[in-house]
């Protein structure tokens, strides 16, 4: 009980630091503000940054969906031939090493609609893990099991879906996970490079809102939002994980 119990009472004990830190050096609310001031800055505007956040969130949870889609897709396309393997390897590598940052501009021309340009944004900062570990998986098939599905005659397809990919799902799994928090990441990082306001105006917008009219707190409001929805959406990752591979047991 008391492990459980730890990380939270560990978290209000560095609230209660930063804040007496805050009040006993005078430190400005401009500079570093303190726990109660960016609670404050929450709650002056709380439906505004929970709609930014909201807006954060549809990017991350389509630019995830579409990583796993894509991802799975080519470990599976990988699997199956090794002229796809030559072909795919370089490509996803090069995805991997480019800065979003650098091709997003590029991205935002090509797409058009502010919202589809940040989710392939984010897409393209999540695709990389669940792609690594899904091939992983793939090919770490026993090859026992392998030369008996062949000695059935089972066909590359029924290979696939039968052996290798039940047997590659506790490494797609933590992929997934890995990347449940890098789709947060990109989703930020796109909204940052796009500079999208108005209907898609998530956090990022929000903080350099904030940053321009030198609303500290509030910034730290946004980072504190970032903060809770990345632990969510990992604990959550983790939590589907683990009930998925219990019942596969």
């Amino acid at each position: 009980m008391l492990n459980k119990l730890l990380p939270a009472i560990t978290f209000l004990l560095a609230l209660v630091l930063w804040e007496a830190v805050v009040r006993i050096l005078n430190i400005p609310s401009y500079l570093v503000p303190g726990p109660l001031a960016i609670a404050a800055a929450f709650l002056a505007d709380p439906a505004g940054l929970l709609r930014a956040l909201l807006a954060t969130l549809a990017v991350t949870a389509a630019s995830l969906l579409f990583a796993c889609v894509l991802g799975v897709a080519l470990a599976c396309a990988m699997a199956t031939s090794k002229i796809a393997r030559a072909m795919i390897r370089p490509w996803a590598t090069i995805i991997q090493v480019t800065p979003v940052v650098a091709v997003a501009p590029l991205i935002i021309v090509w797409v058009g609609n502010p919202f589809a340009a940040m989710v392939v944004c984010a897409t393209i900062v999540a695709f990389f893990p669940v792609f690594s570990n899904t091939t992983a998986g793939l090919e770490a098939t026993p090859h026992d099991l392998l030369d008996l599905f062949r000695l059935n005659g089972a066909t590359r397809m029924q290979e696939i879906l039968w052996l290798r990919l039940p047997a590659a799902l506790p490494y797609f799994l933590a992929g997934l996970r890995i990347s449940g928090g890098l789709a947060l990441v990109g989703a930020i990082v796109a909204e940052f490079v796009t500079g999208a306001g108005g209907t898609f105006s998530g956090l990022a917008f929000r903080i350099l809102e904030a940053g321009y009219r030198l609303e500290v707190p509030r910034m730290f409001a946004c980072l504190a939002l970032l903060s809770a929805a990345g632990l969510t959406i990992n604990f959550a990752l983790g939590a589907l994980g683990t009930a998925v591979l219990r019942r596969r047991e």
